[in-house]
């Protein structure tokens, strides 16, 4: 059983066919691709990156018992796995290719209407074709801002500038792939085709707006500078969706870049014997290191040997995925915002409720903040908030953030939500 239809999951379910295995691919999604090649119904591919790659990997779904739209909510020891509706499926080996999500950090005016994730962004244009403004500001750290800029200029949105966190000037500390440069060069020959302004070092501090946002204030180098817009597109990198591992009992750590990742070795086994992780929930990497690390757990989970050159092609990924994780870690955030900023929106929780837990509670750790202040108990289960809370009550604690503090916002036996009738069945 493969869980997950990104490039992960599609290279390992694929893999294991080749070799005559009877494979379930499950995806919550209705199509396969994932986020990365996430299209509309007869899409031709124009706008997507290695779309070649993605409909050799479709074709070969014909081997495989493809189940769209299957939400996973609970895996069992000895790999029976629960979908929303009740059916289940039990299987000998079960391979975890469950992605990632975006990255969140607060700032006052966070909440307005018009301020989405750069996920959501390309998810509504790639999806539906839905551009998410007119004029559209794209912020925060990473190389996926680039493409989220790129794809809202060729769908005729004005992007008035795209704001780096970081400073380009890290990645002289590492040597990237040619390929990964010259990704990066098409990206930014893009934004000077239609005139978008690169800022570096800079971060959206607020969002301005009565009833949804108007305008954002960015801070950096020389002070502030207010920019107008209708719709704010902001990410921090990806958290790894980490849910049903920790559930399967698999070992976790921290990553480079401050996030809690499966542990792996060499096939992509994981410490539970039988279950496999591939693509993002190992590390954030990009496409191709997934499709890598997808094919190596096909492999591993059929018991077939591990080509050197694939696993030198993942060290390679792996190191290249390491720099990222340096240049683009998220700065720390606590203290940048207002005491009354929202933190947990589900719960309505502030910036000040968590502090002041900390401060005359005992709170120590993010398990303690949710249990003081209900951080991360609602609908989103702490998805876009806990990453924000860790680092809040660790810096009130006067230490980094800890692999614990994660655990407690990534530990969900229950990972989607199901009626109390489908939890008794």
């Amino acid at each position: 059983m493969v869980i997950g239809a990104g490039p992960a999951g599609l290279a390992a379910a694929t893999t294991a066919a080749r070799f005559g295995r009877s494979v379930a691919l499950l995806d919550a999604a209705t199509r396969p691709g994932g986020q990365f090649w996430r299209h509309r119904a007869a899409d031709t591919g124009a706008g997507h990156r290695d779309w070649a790659t993605f409909a050799a990997l479709r074709d070969q779904l014909s081997g495989v018992d493809y189940r769209p739209g299957s939400r996973v909510w609970f895996v069992e020891p000895g790999f029976t796995v629960h979908l929303e509706g009740g059916e289940r499926f039990a299987g000998a080996r079960l391979v975890l290719a469950t992605g990632a999500y975006d990255r969140s950090f607060p700032f006052p005016g966070w909440d307005l209407p018009g301020v989405v994730t750069a996920g959501a962004a390309q998810a509504l244009l790639k999806g539906q074709g839905v551009p998410i403004g007119k004029r559209v500001v794209v912020a925060g750290s990473g190389p996926f801002l680039l493409p989220v800029a790129a794809g809202l200029a060729r769908a005729g949105v004005r992007v008035p500038a795209v704001i780096e966190a970081a400073s380009p000037l890290g990645y002289l500390r590492g040597v990237p792939p040619l390929g990964k440069v010259a990704e990066a060069a098409a990206y930014l020959a893009q934004l000077a085709r239609h005139r978008i302004p690169y800022r570096t070092r800079r971060v959206v501090s607020a969002a301005h707006g009565d009833g949804r946002v108007t305008a954002v204030t960015v801070s950096g180098p020389g002070g502030q500078r207010v920019i107008e817009c209708d719709a704010l597109a902001i990410g921090y990198g990806f958290t790894p969706q980490v849910e049903l591992a920790i559930a399967a009992g698999c070992e976790t750590r921290l990553d480079g870049d401050g996030s809690l990742v499966v542990q792996v070795e060499d096939g992509q086994s994981t410490s539970v014997p039988g279950v496999y992780a591939a693509g993002e929930v190992t590390g954030v990497g990009g496409a191709e290191l997934s499709l890598v690390e997808g094919r190596l757990a096909g492999l591993a989970a059929t018991g077939q040997p591990l080509p050197l050159a694939l696993l030198r092609r993942r060290s390679a990924l792996r190191r290249f995925a390491a720099v990222l994780a340096r240049v683009h870690r998220t700065p720390p955030w606590a203290g940048r915002c207002d005491e009354q900023t929202v933190l947990c929106r589900c719960e309505g929780v502030t910036v000040d409720a968590v502090n002041r837990s900390v401060r005359q509670l005992g709170v120590v750790d993010g398990r303690g903040a949710k249990l003081m202040t209900r951080v991360g108990m609602g609908w989103c289960q702490g998805r876009v908030c806990g990453a924000a809370a860790c680092q809040l009550v660790a810096a009130g604690a006067g230490r980094e953030v800890s692999r614990d503090d994660l655990l407690a916002f990534g530990t969900r036996p229950i990972a989607q939500p199901v009626t109390l009738a489908e939890l008794a069945e």
